[in-house]
């Protein structure tokens, strides 16, 4: 199902819209600014000061004191509460571990962004309820901090034969090309427009075998010696999102057996900006892809 589209000072939690020109008035919103940190701060020993650790950012709690204004319609009030706490009861997500669903926030002159984590509190006033006016405490708690883009980033990129990447004129015998015997490396782009680091989901479709996945500024790699995809139907997927974080193939079998020790999904991002990807293989078809798929990551509404 498509998003909702937002207008200015809208939010979408689970298929309902809040905000401007809505059934939900929102009065104020708290939690969209700075994260709250987990400080690893200690005193300084026989001196002054302290010793300034690693700041790790805590769940994001994002509070709204709203109120669903119908008038003279009860009935309809009791309806757009129970359609927010359906979306949170949704099994999907609420028995799901580490499952979120999104809050959608739209300001002006800014792109849609999103928040991903669990509504942790519903709390409606029904004493004026006979009026169609019904106050709400909301609280969802953003479990990953990040803003992240509406839309997703897809770029797929072909593992190549040709050794340097192409021809160029004037051509002059001997054209050598590599065999299926040499592990072919092509170079792709991905561009993170955001402010902050973008986590990306990587597929690779076979057939291919020995694959080494490089973010060629950083050095980062991802190495999967003995992988083996006989044909087009198998897949091998690397999640590096936060929160996931998991190597699975094509049957939805855990395949993290297959990354070498040395490979680090928990730091294999897309910092802002264009970001330069190779992928090695062997492949004797050409048909073999590697499919990054992203979302932009910003620090800031």
């Amino acid at each position: 199902m498509s998003p909702l589209k937002l207008a200015d000072w809208q939010y979408e939690l689970g298929g309902v819209l809040m905000g401007a020109d809505t059934n939900i008035q929102v009065i104020e919103t708290t939690g969209l600014g700075r994260p709250p940190s987990r400080e690893n701060d200690a005193d300084q020993p026989s001196m002054d000061g302290a010793f300034a650790g690693p700041d790790y950012y805590s769940a994001r709690q994002v509070q709204f004191d709203a109120a669903v204004r119908i008038p003279g319609n009860p009935a309809a009030c009791h309806d757009v509460v129970a359609a927010l706490q359906a979306a949170a009861d949704a099994p999907a997500v609420r028995l799901t571990g580490g499952a979120t669903m999104p809050l959608r926030i739209l300001r002006p002159g800014r792109p849609v962004k999103r928040l991903n984590g669990r509504l942790r509190k519903l709390d409606p006033e029904y004493k004026q309820v006979i009026h169609g006016f019904v106050p709400l405490d909301i609280e969802f708690v953003a479990t990953d901090p990040t803003f992240y883009a509406d839309e997703q980033t897809i770029t797929e990129i072909p593992l190549g034969w040709l050794t340097g990447g192409g021809f160029a004129a004037p051509v002059i015998a001997p054209i050598y090309v590599q065999s299926g015997t040499t592990a072919a490396n092509r170079p792709g782009w991905a561009t993170n427009q955001g402010t902050a680091d973008a986590w990306p989901v990587i597929r690779i479709t076979g057939p291919v075998a020995t694959v080494t996945i490089t973010h060629a500024e950083s050095g980062r790699q991802l190495s999967l010696p003995t992988l083996n995809l006989t044909s087009s139907s198998q897949w091998v997927q690397i999640d590096t999102r936060p929160g996931y974080r998991t190597v699975t193939r094509e049957n939805g079998g855990n395949a993290s057996s297959l990354l070498s020790a040395a490979s680090r999904i928990d730091l294999f991002s897309l910092p802002p900006g264009q970001s330069e990807m190779r992928w090695t293989g062997f492949d004797n078809t050409n048909t073999a892809r590697m499919r990054l798929t992203w979302r932009d990551a910003y620090t800031a509404l």
